[in-house]
């Protein structure tokens, strides 16, 4: 009987594909063994509970450094080391930072500068996205060398001022990032409508949260979405629309999936489970996200999609404030500062709102916050399974613990757009590389143990 350095007993393994109760064997940081006998140095008891994929998070925002301050004054408040102690507690084990490039810095000195910071504060395994702002013919020039260098993706938005004036060269990064085994992250807002949009509303006084929607409207998403899916068509390259929000843009993507496109589609939390009324509340502006929320319609459209799987991934979007700087009264539509906390509680209210209630199956559960993502963004299979020869990044979840939402326990965000929220399921032991990382409500891990991974091309769900 072989004997590993971690055996999980008795749990419902959950992949992909389906689940099957068996135990899980563990050495040297992968999974050896998956059913039959076995022996364990130490064992874990997860009887009565699921045994899922370390979740992949591949949109997060951490780190404080200046170059990557979403607006003037105050910043995010997460950095590598509590955003990682706050992804081990919603069963995340590896996390995908957006890397902002300062001016004139080239995607290969953007990386190797933020690599510094995983290696030195990370807990929790990561990836990094260069996030190009102007298409010089130096960035188009290291494009084909990022796979070289462990990164598979490029990400820019549409929603930049500057965006036309440098068309052509975004659609060229795309080109040439297909042609290289990259996808192309894109941030689907249209600017000239948004600006448009919010000086009509400042011009007419209509300057409040409650009417936030309408400075960035669904048109804006819709066109900026097209565009995307143009890219796809024209590049043959494959693309993936982050955090899409409405119905009406989430149709452009069916439509270009239909047609054979290389298409992918990420939504994010806020969009499964928040509607358009809450900016009518007296603190709406805690709910701020961009795109912002819209209409039930749109929500019910988004867990349609993503059963059906025309949504491929839900992540987070992670970039919290502190409640006084998002409910700051100086602020108005044009200035709102986006962005919550959402790692502790993403993939718990996934599970409650989504498999408990039969909205998604568990594989789907599965293939949204673990397989697909890995396999898109060049880690699977290391990443997102659990298979033999895989790491050993596992969450075992109680399916039955309910829990009321409140401020986060390890995030620095002083509170949760979900707050008071009732949910049942939650992760309750964390493993990074077969390493206990959180249990009992507690991370054991130190700044520095996370790793900053090497990727491989993307590949086609």
């Amino acid at each position: 009987m072989p004997t590993y350095d971690l055996v999980i007993r008795g749990g419902l393994v959950a992949a992909a594909t389906g689940t099957a109760r068996a135990d899980v064997g563990i050495r040297s940081e992968k999974i050896a063994q998956i059913g039959g006998d076995m022996a364990g140095t130490r064992e874990l008891d997860a009887s009565g509970r699921l045994v899922l994929p370390g979740a992949v998070d591949i949109h997060v925002h951490l780190t404080n450094n200046p170059g990557r301050r979403a607006s003037p004054g105050p910043a995010w408040v997460d950095d590598m080391t509590s955003g990682s102690a706050a992804a081990f507690a919603g069963g995340i084990t590896t996390l995908g930072n957006m890397t902002f490039l300062g001016d004139g810095e080239l995607p290969l000195e953007g990386l190797a500068r933020e690599g510094l910071l995983v290696r030195e504060a990370a807990m929790a395994d990561f990836v990094l996205h260069p996030v190009i702002r102007q298409p010089t013919e130096a960035t188009l020039a290291q494009i084909p060398q990022l796979l070289a260098h462990g990164c598979n993706d490029i990400k820019f938005f549409i929603s930049m001022p500057d965006f036309d004036l440098n068309v052509g060269g975004f659609l060229e990064a795309t080109a040439r990032a297909g042609a290289a085994g990259l996808i192309t992250m894109i941030h689907c807002e249209d600017h000239a409508i948004m600006a448009r949009a919010a000086r009509e509303l400042l011009a007419s006084g209509r300057a409040s949260m409650r009417d936030y929607p309408e400075s960035r409207p669904v048109v804006s998403e819709v066109v900026a979405t097209e565009r995307a899916v143009a890219f796809a068509a024209a590049t043959g390259a494959p693309v993936y629309i982050v955090h899409l929000s409405s119905q009406a843009a989430l149709d452009v993507c069916r439509r270009a999936q239909s047609a054979g496109l290389p298409v992918y589609v990420e939504t994010r939390p806020l969009y499964l489970h928040l509607s358009r009324e809450r900016f009518a509340e007296p603190d709406g502006a805690k709910y701020v996200g961009q795109p912002p929320l819209r209409e039930a319609a749109d929500v019910e459209d988004l867990w349609r999609g993503l059963a059906q799987g025309a949504i491929h991934t839900v992540c987070s979007d992670h970039a919290p404030w502190s409640l006084a700087a998002k409910l700051d009264p100086d602020l108005n539509v044009a200035t709102v500062r986006p962005g919550v906390a959402d790692l502790e509680t993403e993939y718990p209210m996934l599970y409650s709102e989504g498999v408990r209630k039969g909205r998604i199956s568990l594989e789907r559960f599965v293939e949204v916050t673990a397989t697909n993502v890995a396999k898109l963004f060049g880690l699977y299979p290391t990443k997102g399974c659990i298979a033999v020869g895989s790491d050993a990044d596992i969450a075992i979840w109680d399916p039955d613990l309910t829990r009321t939402v409140g401020a986060p326990a390890f995030s620095r965000a002083d509170y949760s757009p979900y707050d008071g929220w009732q949910v049942t399921g939650w992760p309750v032991t964390t493993l990074r590389r077969g390493e206990v990382v959180y249990q009992d409500g507690q991370v054991a891990a130190h700044p520095g143990s996370g790793r900053l991974l090497h990727r491989g091309p993307t590949r086609p769900l």
